[in-house]
């Protein structure tokens, strides 16, 4: 059983999302403002964080940064449909995953499901791999680059380990968002686009000049090793 935090400050959405979590087997604490979640995830780290944008006092994208200074633990957004630099911030800072308001509590769930099944497709090959300074070993999901640890998201290492385990190949957008996050037409390509720019940034010597994760316009992505 998985415990997820739900954080949101509209009780009715809380009940309906835990509603639905539970049906799938979660064990579900609920929150209804950043403060309140701070002291839960402290006492009680979740395996999942479902997270909604406008909170009062602490706001969704704060306790978002907060989050990823101390965990990688998958966090999904809930923001408002209009929100597309909501989105775009919160997948910068690491969130996993998004789904906009008003939104279907069934698709929620699906989402759930996906992040926390860490898409076994995405770790197909060997246990590790190997790439100039790099190393990446899908058992302890850690990645070192010149020895030193490189934090990842769940689903920034998902895609690395993906691209990796095979190089050369080019790969479309719909094709990555299928084949990493599980689903192709629920997620806007922008989502891939935020998350090929922050494993430039951690993996590359250059982010500016990517030399493992090159854009093949008009296609797609391709990794060089």
């Amino acid at each position: 059983m998985s415990t997820v935090l739900v954080v949101d400050d509209e009780p009715i959405v809380r009940d309906v999302v835990a509603r639905y979590l539970v049906r799938d087997g979660h064990s579900i604490i609920q929150a209804g403002d950043g403060e309140t979640a701070r002291s839960l995830f402290e006492h009680e780290p979740p395996a999942l964080v479902v997270l909604d944008v406008m909170l009062p006092g602490i706001d969704g994208l704060a306790l978002m940064r907060w989050i990823r200074e101390r965990s990688n633990v998958p966090v999904i957004l809930l923001t408002a449909r209009g929100d597309e630099s909501d989105r775009i911030v919160g997948l910068e800072l690491g969130a996993d995953d998004y789904v906009t308001k008003p939104f279907s509590p069934r698709e929620l769930a699906a989402r759930v499901r996906t992040v926390l099944r860490r898409t076994p497709e995405a770790r197909t090959g060997p246990e590790r791999l190997e790439f100039g300074d790099v190393e990446i070993d899908t058992a302890s999901r850690e990645v070192t680059k010149g020895g030193e640890q490189v934090r990842l998201t769940l689903k920034e290492f998902d895609l690395l380990w993906f691209l990796a385990a095979n190089p050369g190949r080019v790969f479309s957008r719909e094709q990555l968002m299928g084949r990493v996050w599980g689903y192709e037409a629920a997620l806007d390509t922008g989502t891939l686009t935020v998350h090929i720019r922050r494993l430039r940034e951690k993996i590359e010597d250059d982010p500016s000049r990517p030399r493992h994760f090159e854009t093949v316009w008009g296609a797609g992505y391709r990794f060089r090793p």
